[in-house]
């Protein structure tokens, strides 16, 4: 029995239709973390308490860092499934780029945007 060597067209719309209802997830949490952020900008809270107000800066400083930091992991994934709408179009998605073997159904579902099939990660992860 020959190994397949890529996915079907069938199989690419299937993966196509998951990664663009996570692309909407993301996108819509980015514009609202995005939105979360600006507000931070002005919380309309008006306290004349010095000490209250230095430690609500501090905590709101921690908040804009995670919400950065938040709004930068978003942008990267969408990024990702971005590029893995590219690789459908191509017909080179699922096929690990180390490998050039087909990365698993299974895996692909978990993490669509993936180029590389879980042994090469496993292998890098240990390297680093």
């Amino acid at each position: 029995m020959e190994e397949k060597t890529h996915y079907s067209d069938a199989e690419l719309e299937e993966f196509r239709e998951l990664i663009n209802e996570k692309l909407r997830v993301a996108r819509q949490d980015y514009k609202s973390l995005y939105e979360a952020l600006i507000d931070k900008g002005g919380n309309g809270v008006e306290d004349t308490n010095p000490t209250y107000h230095a430690l609500e800066e501090g905590s709101e400083a921690q908040t804009k860092a995670q919400l950065m930091q938040d709004l930068q992991h978003l942008q990267k994934f969408i990024k990702g499934l971005e590029g893995a709408l590219v690789r459908i179009q191509n017909k080179t998605y699922g096929i690990c780029r180390e490998t050039g073997k087909l990365i698993p159904k299974e895996r692909l579902r978990a993490v669509p945007h993936a180029t590389l099939c879980i042994e090469v990660k496993l292998d890098k992860n240990r390297k680093h």
